[in-house]
């Protein structure tokens, strides 16, 4: 291999950060450096208010025990088949009020009644009904779902072009070729924002579940470190419980919605000039 093959293999792996993320990188050192100086000036004991180095060492503990890895494993699981089951009944409810009078007049005063009632209320029910685990929550997560895609999905099938319809419909096409070609397609651009805005709520429920009817998870960690008094804990259950939603936000959230809405010019990726 010559020098310049090696050369530019090795620029093809070299990493260089972005401004960016020399920014990003200086304010989390600036927020973990005014943090260390807040423990020393306060000087409260560890237990009540753990300073980087105790939470660095209860995030190896729970690591080297398993616990982290199972936990986050846990509230994983539970968040994608939450999050999927209330996509799915959103938009399919959504279907089904928004091309049919009758059911619109019959459901709706019914749906705007539960959509006052946020999943907080029912999680107690939920428990004594259910129990303690998978199926509570799951539900929970669901119910938070639902109603943004179903809304949004309203909005996309009453906003789309009757001209759209009747041109199908002249050309003779079914019933569900027109809802297969021209409505979901006119309408998926308000079905991914109601996505998006339900996959968030949905993780702040899922957080709140784990701390009521749950035996694992990240939210359980949260509120087994403050019944327990391990603090330290309770501040490695906060710092994942963000590196979580930033991981889904970044790997899952944003990539769907690069790949239709921005797609389809209904926003403006960063950057982009008008």
């Amino acid at each position: 291999m010559t020098d310049a093959t090696y050369a530019s293999g090795a620029s093809a792996f070299s990493f260089r950060p972005t401004r960016a993320q020399i920014r990003g990188a200086f304010g989390v050192f600036v927020v973990f450096a005014l943090w260390q100086i807040s423990v020393w000036i306060i000087a409260l004991p560890p237990y009540f208010y753990p300073g980087p180095s105790e939470v660095a060492g209860a995030f190896v503990d729970l690591i080297q025990k398993g616990i982290l890895p199972s936990y986050l494993l846990d509230s994983a699981s539970r968040y994608m088949a939450g999050v999927s089951t209330g996509l799915c009944l959103g938009i399919a409810f959504g279907l089904l009020i928004g091309l049919s009078r009758f059911w619109s007049r019959l459901l709706g005063p019914i749906i705007n009644f539960f959509y006052a009632i946020v999943e907080v209320a029912w999680i107690p029910l939920l428990v004594m009904w259910i129990g303690y685990g998978f199926d509570t929550i799951l539900i929970a997560i669901s119910y938070v779902v639902f109603f943004p895609v179903l809304y949004n999905t309203l909005t996309g099938v009453q906003t789309v072009q009757k001209v759209l319809v009747n041109a199908m419909q002249t050309l003779g096409a079914s019933r569900m070729q027109v809802l297969t070609s021209v409505i979901l397609p006119s309408a998926l651009p308000n079905i991914i924002t109601g996505f998006r805005v339900g996959a968030g709520f949905a993780f702040r429920g899922l957080i709140f579940a784990e701390m009521i009817a749950a035996g694992s998870g990240i939210g359980f960690l949260i509120f087994d470190g403050a019944a327990t008094r391990q603090t330290d804990r309770v501040v490695v259950g906060m710092i994942v419980m963000g590196l979580l939603w930033l991981a889904l936000d970044r790997l899952f959230l944003r990539p769907i919605e690069r790949a239709t809405i921005e797609r389809w010019g209904l926003v403006r990726a960063k950057g982009e000039s008008a």
